[in-house]
């Protein structure tokens, strides 16, 4: 699991402005020559600081890394909710700007900071986005795009709902895997009890075993916009732990 730590600040100068002034000669006698008092400092209009990515705190924000541009921000509802809202944004010269909001997904009983397989819950951090793939052909994904049959989804969810379709498009999370691999590699650095195989992935109406999952069209988007040059990350967890 990869967590990186950097910081924004944004600092103005004032600019003291002084004026200068000579002597007046009486017709009569000289007067001695007198120099007017420093006008007040003036400060120069002050550019406002960038924006943060709203409802991220300060310890949350660090681990953003500097190079990043590029954060999806999965805020759950509650610590044991499987609900939970999506929004892309982009780094740009003022700030963090945020894309729309969308319905999504997580983990039946919500959100964990030690992530264990089978648990039920997603795991809480910081993470990069590496790599993608999916059932169906690559829609025009910036990241690597692995296409094949493997990425099956059988079966019905929690709720009974088809779990059909729900790995036709999916997004690799850099949690307990090695980077730089199709999502259907099984190299578990953290060892096979700490889980694996977490993704944004098509929502099939339901929570999830582990994974993120929002409307197909969204996840499309996320394809299409997601960009290496870009170093993207997910920040993930419940809205109290985001806010640190």
């Amino acid at each position: 699991m990869i967590r990186r730590r950097t910081a924004v600040a944004a600092l103005a100068s004032p600019l003291l402005l002084t004026g200068c002034g000579g002597g007046a000669e009486a017709t009569e006698r000289r007067e001695p020559s007198r120099r007017p008092a420093p006008a007040p400092a003036h400060p120069t209009s002050t550019r406002p600081a960038p924006q943060g990515i709203p409802g991220l705190g300060p310890r949350r924000s660090a681990e953003i890394p500097a190079r990043c541009t590029q954060a999806v921000v999965v805020t759950g509802r509650g610590r044991n909710s499987p609900h939970c809202t999506v929004v892309l944004h982009r780094r740009t010269p003022d700030g963090w700007q945020a894309g729309p909001a969308w319905p999504a997904h997580n983990a039946l009983h919500g959100w964990s900071d030690h992530h264990t397989s089978g648990d039920l819950r997603s795991p809480l951090g910081v993470y990069t986005l590496s790599d993608a793939g999916g059932r169906l052909p690559d829609p025009g994904s910036r990241l690597p795009y692995h296409h094949s049959g493997g990425f099956r989804s059988p079966g019905t969810g929690f709720r009974g709902e088809p779990l059909e379709g729900s790995f036709d498009y999916v997004v690799a999370i850099d949690y307990n895997r090695r980077p730089g691999t199709s999502p259907l590699d099984w190299t578990r650095p953290l060892g096979p009890e700490r889980g694996g195989g977490v993704w944004l992935h098509v929502d099939h109406g339901g929570p999830t075993h582990g994974c993120v999952s929002v409307a197909k069209a969204h996840m499309k988007t996320l394809l299409r916009t997601l960009d290496p040059h870009r170093h993207p990350v997910v920040a993930m967890g419940y809205a109290d732990w985001l806010a640190h």
